[in-house]
């Protein structure tokens, strides 16, 4: 299998982290960030990986090359100017070599996800179902309550211990290969894309409760930190 890792954003909540460096380039525990998902994509048998990106990707291509280094095959699809993650996906497309069904994730997480087990579940939706696309979903916990308010803002009732978890959108998708087209030239997938694949039936989701984290802020650099630091030291 092949994948395409988005990593074209400047990642300004990183603040003085993402100055001089692309976000998938900060590192954790001495590693980039975008190291740990190429191994974790290696992992579960993707072979070629593209990276498409935008902000500072000399640094990217410095770090990876070709990929003989970690035993992949590696290439670039390099935005002049920024398409929108969805026409990121649709130039990236351009650079897949054989049609087989496409692993594409954001590149600011880390997760220990079994991608191999959401796999199976895509390939059993798509004979059964003959979905496109399945999104990888995440709990989100959280101990506040929730405040709902209507349309004119007026709050319409308090929900102090909402029944969790939510469901969100992890960054990690697995599509069929005749998809491309349904991607913009300029814009986001998840709002041009996705609900057109709602309204046709094509979309499935795949839920975990592994580990996953997506590093938005500093926060999560220092979170996901802690977390491979005490995972290694608990397995000496």
């Amino acid at each position: 299998m092949q994948a395409i890792i988005l990593c074209g954003g400047k990642g300004e909540r990183m603040n003085s982290l993402t100055t001089n460096c692309p976000k998938g380039m900060v590192r954790i525990e001495g590693k980039p960030i975008l190291e740990y998902q190429v191994e974790w994509l290696k992992l579960h048998g993707i072979k070629r990986v593209i990276f498409a990106c935008g902000y500072l990707h000399d640094q990217i291509q410095d770090h990876f090359g070709d990929g003989k280094r970690f035993s992949l095959d590696i290439d670039y699809s390099i935005e002049e100017q920024q398409l929108g993650r969805g026409g990121a996906i649709k130039k990236a497309w351009n650079k897949l070599k054989v049609n087989e069904r496409v692993v594409v994730t954001n590149g600011d997480i880390y997760t220990e996800m079994d991608l191999n087990k959401a796999l199976n579940e895509h390939i059993e939706k798509e004979k059964e179902d003959k979905v496109k696309a399945t999104i990888c979903l995440f709990p989100y916990k959280s101990s506040y309550g929730i405040v709902k308010i209507d349309k004119n803002g007026l709050i319409e009732s308090f929900e102090e211990k909402p029944a969790l978890p939510y469901w969100i959108n992890g960054g990690i998708y697995i599509f069929e290969y005749d998809v491309k087209d349904f991607f913009p030239d300029n814009g986001d997938h998840e709002t041009i894309t996705f609900p057109e694949f709602v309204k046709r039936g094509l979309i499935y989701g795949y839920t975990s409760n592994e580990y996953w984290k997506s590093m938005e802020t500093i926060k999560d650099v220092n979170e996901s930190s802690r977390y491979i630091r005490e995972k290694a030291l608990a397995k000496r």
